[in-house]
């Protein structure tokens, strides 16, 4: 049996590169937006739902109008699979899986693009991108090749699975899925159950605790300078307020960079400790692990921990140890949320219903003395206020 394992990379592309893949991915949200449109306007007119084949004819059709023979200058295989992905969006409305679909903003969505899986290359250090120049020139085919961060990351000559260029504000990455081969082997060690919590990130049954990342000091400086530069960023949009509208001038962008590369730097820290600690776990080969079902939205009411617990990020702990434990044959049990676990025998199973607490008394005794005193207080001033009468 075979598993897909997907693989991200950071890009760096030149200037003409950087360009031509803005065009791909503005081309390629032209294509989304066209399509859910059309899916719109043909729902409205009484129709149900048209399929992504009649819509690639369609948009063939147009690429020949005047108007979008800029269409022509970007790989087909982009656009196409736009429209498939608009297509599926509502397919998966449909069936109740989603919401429902919205249009791609220029502002707010991330730019991306797909490549074809076949005519998509990898070398050492390189990847070859469809359609950026169709020159035979060697000196003009080079603008086709973009670098790799990384050197020997993704293996050469295997069989690709949808790759997808994408734009987080500061690099371009190009994540691509590989067909690897299952593990058999079943491990046998004694199970492990891990408690998740603010003070540390989680408190294993094998006496092992994991840090909270986020008590660190370079987190902790990181997190200042990036709060520091919100007041900024704000205070420079005040500023150069013109009518009621604002203005970004040179320097507000210039923070603005710097506010992403320090809250890219923040994200890459902490998923960086998710996966080393989630990776700990699996290496230690248990056979199984337990995990609690956290009610996270309930705990993001409380304001006082809403912050930490964001910082956590406790489903991204989750979903790492789901697909860990997943590649290596180790079953994942989520215990239920209202399971009495604190109540419950370790040796004879029994549920005891009612746990005693000692501390319980006193914080009743407490209770009863302070709404004693807060009496004789309020007797107290009725009585200075009877005598003055």
């Amino acid at each position: 049996m075979k598993v897909i394992t997907s693989i991200k990379v950071q890009l760096k592309p030149n200037k003409n590169q950087m360009t031509k893949l803005f065009q791909y991915a503005n081309t390629a949200r032209f294509a989304y937006n066209w399509a859910m449109s059309r899916e719109q306007e043909y729902c409205i007119s009484g129709g149900k739902f048209i399929s992504d084949n009649d819509l690639r004819k369609e948009f063939t059709q147009l690429k020949k109008q005047k108007d979008h023979h800029w269409l022509n200058e970007v790989s087909n295989n982009v656009t196409k699979q736009s429209i498939k992905d608009a297509c599926n969006t509502y397919k998966r409305f449909f069936k109740g899986q989603c919401k429902y679909p919205k249009f791609k903003s220029k502002r707010k969505s991330t730019p991306s693009f797909y490549q074809d899986n076949i005519k998509i290359k990898f070398t050492e250090t390189h990847v070859k991108v469809e359609g950026f120049s169709s020159s035979k020139k060697l000196n003009k085919q080079k603008l086709n090749w973009i670098r790799l961060a990384e050197k020997d990351r993704i293996p050469i000559d295997c069989k690709y699975t949808n790759p997808r260029i994408t734009y987080d504000g500061l690099h371009w990455w190009i994540s691509v899925g590989i067909e690897k081969e299952d593990s058999t082997r079943i491990p046998l060690n004694e199970g492990i159950g891990i408690d998740l919590g603010i003070k540390n990130l989680a408190i294993c049954s094998n006496e092992n605790n994991y840090e909270n990342i986020n008590k660190k000091l370079t987190v902790k400086k990181s997190e200042k300078r990036k709060r520091m530069l919100q007041r900024s960023i704000a205070r420079k949009y005040e500023k150069n307020k013109k009518k009621g509208n604002y203005c970004k001038t040179r320097n507000i962008i210039k923070s603005e960079e710097e506010f992403l590369k320090i809250n890219h730097r923040l994200m890459n820290i902490r998923q960086n400790h998710l996966h080393q600690t989630t990776s700990k776990i699996v290496k230690r080969e248990p056979s199984f692990i337990c995990i609690e079902d956290l009610n996270v939205n309930g705990m993001m009411k409380n304001r006082h921990l809403s912050k930490a617990v964001q910082q956590q990020l406790f489903y991204e702990f989750r979903r790492q140890l789901e697909y860990k434990c997943n590649w290596n044959n180790i079953p994942l049990i989520i215990a239920e949320r209202f399971f009495p676990s604190s109540k419950l025998c370790s040796c004879c199973g029994n549920i005891k219903k009612m746990l005693y607490n000692p501390l319980h008394n006193i914080y009743k005794l407490i209770r009863i003395c302070t709404d004693s005193l807060v009496r004789n207080l309020r007797l107290w001033r009725v009585l200075e206020l009877v005598s003055s009468i």
